[in-house]
């Protein structure tokens, strides 16, 4: 698989898990700020995933999303956490955690294809503005 393809599917993915997240916490959180944070939080992932599977069909490559298996540990490990303490500093702790790691990932990945095709590096780079942005926002939550 080619860099392009390899960069683009990593942003098709964390998008995907944004989208996923966000549309289960939704239905979780009480806090009318942080539900309506989260709105805009999910439109935003929804906006880079739909980018991301543009740019994949643009280029002639297949979309790589997450696996059942992936999705199914976030489901529950996300209904696990909020069982026990379902609070939005909680949640928005939750949330930035999750953030950290998709941020230093990718950093990572963007190092790692310096050559990719700058438009795929641009939107990899929003993603990342994106992430930090929410966990800006987020921490008002703690």
């Amino acid at each position: 698989m080619s860099g392009d393809a390899e960069l683009l599917n990593f942003i098709y993915q964390n998008s995907q898990m944004g989208v996923d997240t966000i549309r289960q916490l939704i239905g979780v959180v009480e806090d009318k700020d942080l539900k309506e944070h989260l709105k805009t939080q999910f439109q935003g992932y929804e906006e880079f995933h739909q980018a991301a599977k543009e740019l994949l069909n643009e280029h002639g490559y297949d979309e790589k999303g997450l696996g059942i298996v992936e999705k199914a540990r976030t489901y529950f490990m996300i209904n696990l956490q909020t069982m026990t303490d379902p609070s939005a500093s909680h949640i928005a702790s939750m949330l930035i955690t999750g953030s950290s790691m998709g941020i230093v990932e990718a950093i990572q990945k963007y190092r790692q294809y310096e050559d990719a095709d700058p438009k795929i590096r641009d939107l990899m780079d929003k993603l990342r503005k994106f992430e930090e942005y929410n966990m800006e926002k987020l921490k008002d939550f703690l």
